[in-house]
C-alpha cells in the first residue's frame, strides 16, 4: 500500500464547497474542511492529482512538522532540527520561504521568513559545509510556515506557485480575471453539465479570454495544470516521477478525447488589443481555431445570435464602478446585457461578476443565485440568472460548429513526423485503400480501418461515413507512459491527414477494461448522432456521447446471420443495446421481435433505428427490464422463440441490478434459462467479447453447441481473432 501523508489544500473565499466537490470527484475521501482550506490524508499521487486537476485550489501543502514558536529563537531552533537534507541537496540547490502569522508574537512576516531561511541554511552549513541559495521564482524547494497562536506548522509547498497560474496567459489586459475565479463562476453556473448537453458559451466582453479558455478546458476535459512546466515537487528529492508521468499521460489522453466534444464557445471585445490578447492566450492554451473571438461592440451581438445554439450560457466580467469611476454610469451596460438575452438569446442562462449587485437588477433577468467571491482585493458577487424562456431539447435548433475545417486543420500546426510515425501513416493509407473498395462493394458505410497493426500505435480506428472513431488500447504497464502519449499525439496529427477529414471529425476514447455499465454510460450528452448504412440497413450512431458508438462493428456478420435465420420466427434480443440485431431480424421477415434492455436510452435508440428502416408495428416489442429477472419470469410463460440473440456484458454491477453479474461465472445458468425459451427447432446465438472466456460445455450437456466464432469475424477484424466468441446453440 502506498505511503499515506497529510495534505492541506487552500482556496479563496467562496470556493471551499467547490473544492470539496473537486476532491470528491478525484476520489479523495478522507477530508476535513476548515476555514480557508481542506485537509486530507492520502498518497503523493492524490496530491499530484489535486495540483493537476483542481480548477479552484490555490496551493497544496504537505505538513512535515508542528512545534511551538513563541519567540524567533524557538522558531529558528525548530527549523534547524528538521532533516532538510531529505528534501533538497546542500550544494547547487535553491529554496524559498513563505511565512504567515495569525495572532502570534512573531507577526512580522518578512522577519519570520528570514529566521526560517537561517535555520535551514545553518543546518546545511553545519552538516555539509555548503548552503542552498534563495530563488524566489522557481526554487527546488518552497517551504510554507504558518504560525497560528504561536504554533508553527511547517509544510512543503507541492504547488510551488499559486495553482491559478495555468501557464497559458502570455498577454494581458487591464484588470484580468484570475483563472481560478473564472473557473469557480463557471462551476457554480453548472457549465460542465451544460457543455455535455451541447450548450454554447458566449462572453461578449471577453478581455484576455479567461472565461473562454477556462470554459473550453472544462468542456474538453483538459487538466487546468496540464500546461505548467513547474510545480513545487518538480525538483523535490522525494518526488515520485513515475506517478507524475502516469498522471500527465492520462491527462493528455483525456485532452485528446475531450477536444472532440467541444461545444460552441465564442466571445468578443470592442477593444482590438483585448481581442489580440485573447487570441494569443487561446493559442498558448492549444485551443487555436477551437474558440472564436471577434472584435465586436456589445450591441452588435444580437445580429449574430442566429449563428449560436438555442441554449447556452452567457458569462462575462463587466467593468466595475471602481474601474469605471462611477457606478451610475454602468446601468446602461447591464440593461444591454439583459436585452441581448431577452430579445435574442431567450434560451440562455447568464452569469455575471460585479462589485455592486444592485446593478444586476438593471438586466431585467430573473436572479436565482448569488455567491460572494473576491476578484483580487475587490469583494464581488457572482450573479446567476435563469433563461427567460427555457428551451426543450426537442426545440433545440441545429447550430453550426464553431470551428471551420480550415481553422481546425490550421490548429494542428506543422507536423514533425518520426520514422515510426511515417510507418503508421503508410500502414493506415494502405489499409484504407484496400478496405474502402471492399466496403463499397458490400454496401458498408462503417468499418474498421486499423486495429493496432503496429505495436507502438495501439489504436483501433473505425470509419463511420466521414467521421472517425479512434480508441486507444490502454498501454501495458512496462511501456513508458510519456512515450505512449508521444505516439498518440503523433497519431492524432496523422489520422485526419491520411483519412482526409477535419480534426473536428475525429473522436478519441481510451479503451480499457470497463467495470459495471461504464461502456454504456454517457461521456457527454450533446446528442450528436448521425446516420450510417450497413448491408442496406440504416442505423443511428453517436461517436462522442458514449464510450461505444451504438453499433458494434465486429458483430456485423453475426447480425447478417440473424437476418438469414429470422424469416417467420419469433425473435428475442436480450441485452438488446441499440437494437441493431433486432433491425436485422425484422428486415429478415421475423414474425415478431422482442427487445429487452435495462436502459430507457438504448430502448428508445433501438426504436429510432427500427423507424429509420421503416420497421414499425405492434409485432415489435421493447421491454425495459433487468434481463436476468425478465428471464426468470419468462420461464413461467408459454411464449417461445425460434431465434434468440444473447450478447450480454462481460461484467455488470449496475445500480439497477441486484448483485454482480460476471459472464464467466454466470454464463451456464444464463444459457440454460435462455435455451428454455427456444421452440423445439429454435436456435440461440450466444456471443461474448471477454477475451479469456471459456465455455463450460461439460455443464451444458443436452444442448447442441456449435462454435461459429471464425465464421462471424468480419474481414476488417481478421487481425484480431479474439474480438468476440460466438456459438450456435440448439436443444
Amino acid at each position: 500500500m502506498a505511503k499515506q501523508h497529510k495534505f492541506t489544500v487552500t482556496a479563496a473565499r467562496g470556493m471551499l464547497s467547490l473544492l470539496a466537490d473537486e476532491l470528491k470527484q478525484l476520489g479523495i475521501r478522507n477530508t476535513k474542511q476548515e476555514q480557508g482550506n481542506i485537509r486530507f490524508t492520502g498518497t503523493l499521487e492524490e496530491a499530484y492529482k489535486v495540483c493537476l486537476w483542481s480548477r479552484v485550489a490555490i496551493r497544496v501543502l504537505m505538513p512535515i512538522a508542528h512545534f511551538a514558536a513563541e519567540t524567533p529563537e524557538q522558531l529558528y531552533e525548530g527549523i534547524l532540527a528538521l532533516p532538510w537534507e531529505e528534501h533538497i541537496d546542500a550544494e547547487d540547490s535553491t529554496l524559498a520561504v513563505d511565512f504567515n502569522s495569525f495572532r502570534s508574537k512573531i507577526h512580522h512576516t518578512q522577519y519570520g521568513a528570514q529566521r526560517v531561511k537561517d535555520g535551514i541554511v545553518d543546518r546545511f552549513r553545519e552538516k555539509f559545509g555548503y548552503r542552498p541559495s534563495v530563488d524566489l521564482y522557481q526554487p527546488d524547494l518552497r517551504i510554507n510556515v504558518y504560525l497560528k497562536h504561536n504554533q508553527a506548522t511547517v509544510s512543503i509547498d507541492l504547488s510551488g506557485e499559486s495553482l491559478h497560474k495555468r501557464g497559458y496567459r502570455v498577454s494581458n489586459t487591464p484588470a484580468p480575471l484570475k483563472e481560478n475565479l473564472a473557473a469557480a463562476i463557471l462551476l457554480s453556473a453548472e457549465w460542465p453539465r451544460l457543455a455535455r448537453q451541447g450548450w454554447g458559451l458566449l462572453d461578449p466582453m471577453c478581455g484576455s479570454g479567461t472565461f473562454l479558455i477556462e470554459a473550453a478546458m472544462m468542456a474538453a476535459d483538459i487538466a487546468p495544470g496540464f500546461m505548467r512546466d513547474y510545480y513545487g515537487f518538480s525538483l523535490w528529492k522525494q518526488h515520485d516521477k513515475a506517478a507524475w508521468q502516469t498522471l500527465k499521460a492520462d491527462a493528455e489522453r483525456r485532452r485528446h478525447a475531450g477536444l472532440a466534444r467541444l461545444p460552441v464557445i465564442t466571445g468578443g471585445d470592442a477593444d482590438p488589443a483585448a481581442v489580440s490578447a485573447a487570441l494569443d492566450n487561446i493559442a498558448e492554451a492549444g485551443l487555436a481555431g477551437r474558440i472564436q473571438v471577434f472584435e465586436r461592440q456589445l450591441l452588435d451581438w444580437p445580429a449574430y445570435s442566429r449563428a449560436l445554439p438555442a441554449t447556452g450560457l452567457m458569462v462575462t466580467n463587466p467593468p466595475y464602478g471602481e474601474r469605471m469611476g462611477r457606478t451610475d454610469q454602468l446601468h446602461y451596460l447591464y440593461e444591454s446585457l439583459g436585452n441581448i438575452i431577452n430579445e435574442s438569446l431567450p434560451g440562455w442562462r447568464t452569469a455575471l461578476i460585479t462589485d455592486n449587485a444592485q446593478l444586476g437588477k438593471f438586466t431585467g433577468l430573473t436572479l436565482f443565485d448569488a455567491l460572494p467571491f473576491d476578484n483580487g482585493p475587490i469583494p464581488c458577487e457572482a450573479l446567476f440568472y435563469r433563461a427567460p424562456r427555457p428551451v426543450r431539447s426537442s426545440e433545440t435548433k441545429p447550430h453550426p460548429v464553431a470551428q471551420t475545417e480550415d481553422l481546425m486543420t490550421a490548429a494542428s500546426g506543422e507536423m514533425n513526423i518520426s520514422e515510426q510515425g511515417q510507418m503508421f501513416a503508410n500502414r493506415l493509407k494502405k489499409n484504407l485503400k484496400h478496405l474502402a473498395k471492399w466496403a463499397r462493394k458490400n454496401k458498408l458505410g462503417c468499418y474498421r480501418v486499423y486495429d493496432a497493426d503496429l505495436p507502438d500505435y495501439a489504436l483501433a480506428i473505425d470509419l463511420y461515413g466521414d467521421q472517425v472513431h479512434v480508441q486507444e488500447y490502454a498501454p501495458p504497464k512496462h511501456i513508458d507512459p510519456q512515450k505512449a502519449v508521444e505516439r498518440l499525439n503523433e497519431a492524432m496529427q496523422l489520422i485526419p491527414n491520411v483519412l482526409e477529414v477535419p480534426i473536428s471529425h475525429v473522436a478519441l476514447k481510451l479503451r480499457q477494461k470497463q467495470r459495471g455499465t461504464q461502456q454504456y454510460e454517457a461521456q457527454a450528452a450533446q446528442n450528436q448522432r448521425f446516420e450510417v448504412s450497413e448491408n442496406g440497413l440504416k442505423f443511428w450512431v453517436n461517436l462522442k456521447d458514449y464510450l461505444d458508438t451504438g453499433l458494434f462493428l465486429d458483430h456485423r456478420d453475426t447480425r447478417l446471420l440473424v437476418m438469414q435465420q429470422a424469416a417467420g420466427k419469433h425473435f428475442l434480443n436480450l441485452f438488446s443495446y441499440t437494437g441493431s440485431a433486432t433491425v436485422y431480424a425484422a428486415a429478415g421477415q421475423a414474425a415478431s421481435t422482442t427487445s429487452v434492455d435495462m436502459s430507457n436510452t438504448y430502448l428508445s435508440w433501438a426504436q429510432d433505428n427500427m423507424q429509420l428502416n421503416g420497421l414499425n408495428g405492434q409485432s415489435h416489442q421493447f421491454i425495459r427490464a433487468n434481463c436476468l429477472e425478465w428471464l426468470q419470469a419468462a420461464q413461467q410463460e408459454t411464449k417461445r422463440y425460434g431465434l434468440i440473440f444473447l450478447d450480454p456484458p462481460t461484467f455488470s454491477n449496475s445500480s439497477r441490478m441486484e448483485g454482480v453479474f460476471d459472464i464467466q461465472r454466470d454464463h451456464v445458468s444464463l444459457i440454460k434459462m435462455t435455451s428454455n425459451l427456444l421452440t423445439d427447432d429454435g436456435q440461440l446465438i450466444f456471443s461474448t467479447n471477454r477475451r479469456d472466456f471459456k465455455l463450460a460445455t461439460d455443464e451444458l450437456q443436452g444442448l447442441q453447441i456449435t462454435d461459429i466464432s471464425h465464421n462471424t469475424i468480419p474481414k476488417d477484424f481478421e487481425r484480431n481473432s479474439k474480438i468476440h466468441y460466438c456459438w450456435q446453440i440448439k436443444k
